[in-house]
C-alpha cells in the first residue's frame, strides 16, 4: 500500500465566515446604533445575519452578480453593516463612498467603479440625487436608516426605493454565501486625496480575513468577547479599520454613533453602553474630553482609545491618560486595508510612535530612488511595506503600484533599535527652502504639544529668494491663545533655526478632509502663494 501525503481542508478565507461565527457562537451579542432622533436600535448577531442574507436576496433580485460593484453612501449603522455582509457574501464588491466629498468627486468615483446600485442613508438622499444626475449610471437607489416619513420628499430621485420594505418581503432561502475563491474582490475604497487625486484600492476576502487575524493579535487591538467597541472611524473609509469584521469574529459588542460624532453624543454612548474601546482619528477626542471636563463627567468603563490617521496631540494624550485611559497609537493607510503598525496596549512610549508591525506586515526603509538603506535602524528613509493585505495594483490601472513586491507609502520614517516605527513626515509635504528640506511634521508635533493648541499645520509659501518658506497655522483650544513668540519659542533649539516659520497665522477652524485629517491641499491653496 502506497502512502499519500496528508492534507488540510480547503476552507476558503471569506468574510461571510465572520458573521457566521458570531451568529453561531455569540448570537445575542448586540450591535447598537444611535438613530437620527437619538433613540437606540439593537440587534443580535444571529438576527443581523438573517437580515444580511435578505439584503443579498434583494440585491440578487435587482440583477446583482458576483463581481458587480454596489456603492454605499452611509454612516456607521446596523443597516450599513448588514449591507456590507449582504453584498460581500454573494461575491460582489462593496464600494464605500465618503459623504463628505463633493457630488462631482463621488459621481466620478461611481463612474470609475460602474456601480449600478447605490445604497444611501435617508438624510443623504439630496446628495444621492446630485450624484445620480452627474453620474447617469445608477439603476437603483436603496434607502436605509430613514430619518422620517417626510424626509427628502421633494428630492428628485425617481429610482429610489426603501430597502427595509424590500427586506420585509425577501426570503433568505436559497442564498449561498462564500461560493467563490478567497481571492475574490470584496471592497473598493478610494484614497482620501489629501495630497493628490484619489486612487481606488480593491480589497479581497483573503486580504481582509488575514487583516482581521492580524488586528486581533494581543499586541494590536486584542479584542475579546467581553469588549464593547465603538468605531467612530467611518465605515466609508478604510473599512472602519476592519472593526465590523473583527468585532463579530471575537464576539465583541459594537456601538455605532450613526451620523453624530460630537463630544456630547459620543460621551453619552460610552456611558450608556459601557464602551471599553473607542476608535477614531485624534481630532474626535479633543471634543470628547472637552465635553467631559466642561460637564464634570467620567467614563469609567473606557479602558482604551485607539488613534490613527494623523499624529496624536501630545497635550491631548496627557489629558486622556490622566484619567487612567490608555491611548494606543497606530499607523496605516487605505492601501494597507488599513492597519500597518500599532503600539502594544500598555507600552511606555512616545505619543509620536506608530508602534511595531504585527505578523503579516513587513517594513523597509529606502532612499529617494527606492534602494533599500544598508542600515535600517536609527536612520530616516522612505517607508515601503509588503504583506497579504497591501495593495498590489490600483483599481483600473494596468501597472503595479509596487516594486519588487514592496509598496511605497509616501511616508518618511525612522525605525528605532527596538523596532518602533516613527512617521517623520510625508514626502509630498516637505518644503524645499534654499535647496534644503524642511519637514513640517516635526514642527507640527512640537507646536501641537502645547496645551493651548488644538491643531497645528505647516505649509510652504512661495518665496522669491528661497523658493519656499514655512508658514505656521494654529487653531487654539477654546478660550486659549499664545503670542507668536511663545509659539516659536517651542521650536528654538529643537529644530534648525532656518526651519522657524516666517509667519504665524491663527485660524478659527482648521480645514479637515473627509476623513478627519488636516486638509493640506486646502491649506496650500489658501496660504501657499506669495
Amino acid at each position: 500500500m502506497q502512502l499519500t501525503d496528508g492534507t488540510m481542508q480547503d476552507f476558503a478565507l471569506t468574510l461571510d465566515r465572520m458573521i457566521d461565527h458570531a451568529s453561531k457562537w455569540h448570537p445575542d451579542k448586540d450591535v447598537v446604533t444611535r438613530r437620527f432622533d437619538g433613540s437606540l436600535a439593537r440587534i443580535g448577531y444571529a438576527d443581523l445575519r438573517v437580515r444580511a442574507l435578505k439584503v443579498s436576496a434583494v440585491l440578487q433580485s435587482l440583477g446583482m452578480k458576483p463581481g458587480d460593484r454596489v456603492a454605499t453612501l452611509a454612516w456607521n449603522s446596523q443597516a450599513h453593516m448588514e449591507c456590507w455582509y449582504g453584498i460581500m457574501g454573494l461575491g460582489a464588491v462593496c464600494h464605500t463612498l465618503n459623504p463628505r466629498l463633493t457630488p462631482e468627486q463621488l459621481a466620478w468615483m461611481i463612474g470609475q467603479s460602474e456601480a449600478r446600485i447605490l445604497i444611501v442613508s435617508g438624510d443623504l438622499q439630496p446628495l444621492a440625487a446630485e450624484i445620480a444626475a452627474e453620474a447617469g449610471t445608477l439603476d437603483h437607489v436603496l434607502v436605509i436608516d430613514p430619518v422620517g416619513p417626510d424626509c427628502c420628499a421633494d428630492v428628485d430621485l425617481p429610482q429610489v426605493r426603501d430597502l427595509e420594505a424590500l427586506i420585509s418581503k425577501a426570503s433568505p432561502d436559497g442564498i449561498v454565501w462564500g461560493d467563490f475563491p478567497e481571492t475574490t474582490p470584496c471592497g473598493l475604497c478610494f484614497t482620501s486625496g489629501t495630497t493628490g487625486r484619489p486612487k481606488g484600492v480593491t480589497y479581497t476576502h483573503r486580504g481582509s480575513y488575514l487583516h482581521t487575524l492580524r488586528q486581533l493579535q494581543a499586541d494590536v487591538s486584542g479584542l475579546n468577547s467581553h469588549d464593547v467597541v465603538m468605531p467612530v472611524v467611518p465605515m466609508f473609509h478604510a473599512n472602519a479599520w476592519g472593526l465590523p469584521y473583527s468585532a463579530p469574529a471575537t464576539g465583541a459588542r459594537l456601538v455605532f454613533s450613526g451620523r453624530q460624532s460630537d463630544g456630547a453624543t459620543l460621551v453619552d454612548l460610552i456611558r450608556r453602553e459601557g464602551v471599553t474601546i473607542a476608535v477614531g482619528v485624534p481630532t474626535l477626542w479633543l471634543d470628547v474630553f472637552d465635553h467631559l471636563d466642561a460637564n464634570g463627567l467620567d467614563v469609567p468603563t473606557l479602558k482604551r482609545i485607539m488613534v490613527g490617521g494623523a499624529p496624536m496631540n501630545a497635550a491631548l494624550m496627557r489629558r486622556i491618560e490622566a484619567r487612567g485611559i490608555a491611548v494606543q497609537t497606530t499607523w496605516g493607510m487605505t492601501e494597507l486595508s488599513p492597519l500597518g503598525t500599532a503600539a502594544p496596549p500598555g507600552d511606555a512610549r512616545s505619543p509620536d510612535t506608530a508602534g511595531r508591525p504585527a505578523l503579516g506586515m513587513d517594513l523597509m526603509l529606502a532612499d529617494h530612488e527606492g534602494t533599500p538603506l544598508t542600515q535600517q535602524r536609527g536612520r530616516e528613509g522612505h517607508l515601503w511595506v509588503r504583506g497579504p493585505s497591501v495593495v498590489e495594483r490600483y483599481f483600473g490601472q494596468a501597472e503595479p503600484a509596487t516594486r519588487n513586491g514592496w509598496f511605497p507609502t509616501g511616508d518618511l520614517a525612522q525605525i528605532t533599535e527596538d523596532g518602533q516605527l516613527f512617521i517623520t513626515g510625508r514626502a509630498k509635504d516637505l518644503i524645499k527652502s534654499g535647496g534644503e528640506w524642511i519637514n513640517p511634521a516635526e514642527i507640527e508635533a512640537l507646536v501641537s504639544g502645547l496645551p493651548e493648541v488644538a491643531f497645528a499645520a505647516v505649509v510652504g509659501r512661495e518665496h522669491e529668494k528661497w523658493g519656499e518658506r514655512p508658514v505656521l497655522l494654529v487653531q487654539f483650544r477654546d478660550g486659549a491663545s499664545l503670542e507668536d513668540e511663545r509659539l516659536l519659542e517651542s521650536l528654538r533649539d529643537r529644530v534648525p533655526s532656518w526651519w522657524l516659520p516666517d509667519e504665524v497665522i491663527r485660524v478659527p477652524a482648521m480645514p479637515l478632509a473627509g476623513t478627519g485629517k488636516i486638509d493640506k491641499i486646502r491649506l496650500r491653496s489658501l496660504y501657499g502663494s506669495a
